[in-house]
């Protein structure tokens, strides 16, 4: 099993989560983050004045899958979500070692 994180840019959220509904992904966890890469973030002017937006919002996906789809769904992530301009985001895979459903005490990829 894998655990795949995506950062990505907020307004590409929908498109991601279409595509994987599309393929069968049945859950995901999302949360808004802050951070910075290359991109360094950015300039703002707000009244007149200007200053720094040191972190930049983004959106985290997490999702648990077997190893058979897995590299499946990281193409289908990046294709979805690249512009092809700076701050498109990364994706990290992680090894998933075990996964329990709580309600039913399923272990595995079964409890995916």
């Amino acid at each position: 099993m894998k655990k795949i994180e995506a950062i990505i840019k907020p307004f590409k959220l929908d498109d991601v989560k279409d595509a994987l509904n599309e393929m069968g992904i049945q859950g995901m966890t999302v949360t808004e983050v802050k951070g910075f890469g290359r991109q360094k973030g950015h300039v703002e002017l707000y009244r007149g004045a200007e200053y720094d937006v040191a972190f930049v919002p983004k959106i985290k996906i997490e999702i648990a899958v077997s190893d058979d789809i897995a590299e499946k769904v990281i193409e289908k992530i990046a294709g979805v979500a690249k512009t092809g301009k700076i701050g498109d985001g990364k994706i990290f895979i992680l090894e998933l070692n075990e996964a329990i459903r709580i309600r039913t005490g399923e272990r595995g990829e079964t409890a995916l």
